[in-house]
């Protein structure tokens, strides 16, 4: 029994009222306020995807992971176990997540990674954007993707593909600036191209961005108008990528690291896909805007 989907992630912030404002007028999503003076931000009928809280570190804070019930996350600590790492079941933590029951450990470069499963469903507080977005793609696919920098990639694949049963989607060979060459791995536990991308690159940050996917095309235009109006800082321009054929656009988060926001993301058939390899991370566009360039995938 693996991961089914990335089910929510936490991210420790300095401005909490900067938050608020790219949340609410830039992406578009519905923002509610916590009760440890953070935010929770929805983007679908889930209680909340993102929690936004003021720790100060301006990074990511965990990860939490979706399992089927109470055999797969009694199954998949003991693996966890058996190879090497503390799993600790936490009850006081499953309420403060609004979940039936959750595990945690720490996960490669030192990340909260929480195995969960009976998320809060909120229906009865539709979702509803308070930009007039008119929808993202979370239903068998999680919130989106994350895209990690992970020093050592074998103890990362390890984790994620032997422990977590994530499947290789692709990889990404190619150089971010002449002489430095990457491999980006990408892997996904359920039809999204990818849930999780695996940079191989020390870096300030754990994490390098979090994408949103939008169900309407026309949305990636309206969100670029509202960031440029807003003056939010823009990492790459519009463009698509080569392997997930995403249609999108990055931009700086108050926190300084990314969030992709797009459209059209291909999807896998576990049945009939076969892992390939790309040189380049775009087929047109993504020109990068801000920074030194990095694993704009």
């Amino acid at each position: 029994m693996s991961v089914r989907a990335l089910g929510y992630a936490g991210f420790s912030v300095k401005d909490v009222a900067a938050w608020r404002g790219f949340a609410e007028g830039v992406l578009g999503v519905a923002v509610e306020e916590a009760e440890d003076g953070g935010l929770r931000l929805r983007v679908d009928d889930r209680a909340w995807r993102i929690a936004v809280e003021p720790t100060g570190a301006d990074d990511l804070a965990y990860l939490g992971f979706e399992v089927e019930g109470p055999a797969a996350l009694k199954e998949l600590a003991a693996r966890l176990v058996s190879a090497g790492y503390t799993v600790e079941a936490d009850d006081d933590l499953a309420a403060k997540r609004g979940v039936i029951a959750l595990s945690r450990c720490i996960g490669p470069a030192g990340i909260p990674v929480e195995f969960y499963w009976g998320g809060t469903q909120a229906g009865e507080r539709p979702f509803v954007s308070p930009q007039g977005v008119r929808g993202f793609v979370t239903d068998g696919q999680g919130f989106g993707h994350v895209v990690l920098a992970t020093p050592d990639i074998a103890q990362a694949r390890r984790f994620f593909e032997d422990l977590l049963g994530f499947r290789l989607s692709d990889v990404i060979d190619f150089a971010p600036v002449p002489g430095i060459s990457l491999r980006l791995v990408f892997l996904h536990c359920n039809p999204r191209h990818h849930t999780v991308a695996l940079a191989p690159m020390p870096a300030p940050k754990r994490l390098h961005h979090f994408m949103l996917q939008a169900a309407d095309f026309d949305d990636v235009g309206r969100a670029m108008d509202r960031a440029r109006k807003a003056g939010t800082p823009f990492a790459n321009g519009l463009g698509k990528h080569t392997n997930d054929e995403m249609v999108s656009f990055y931009l700086v988060t108050p926190s300084g690291f990314e969030v992709e926001f797009g459209f059209g993301g291909r999807e896998i058939d576990d049945a009939t896909w076969v892992p390939g390899r790309h040189t380049a991370t775009s087929t047109w566009g993504h020109e990068r805007l801000v920074g030194a360039p990095g694993a704009g995938e």
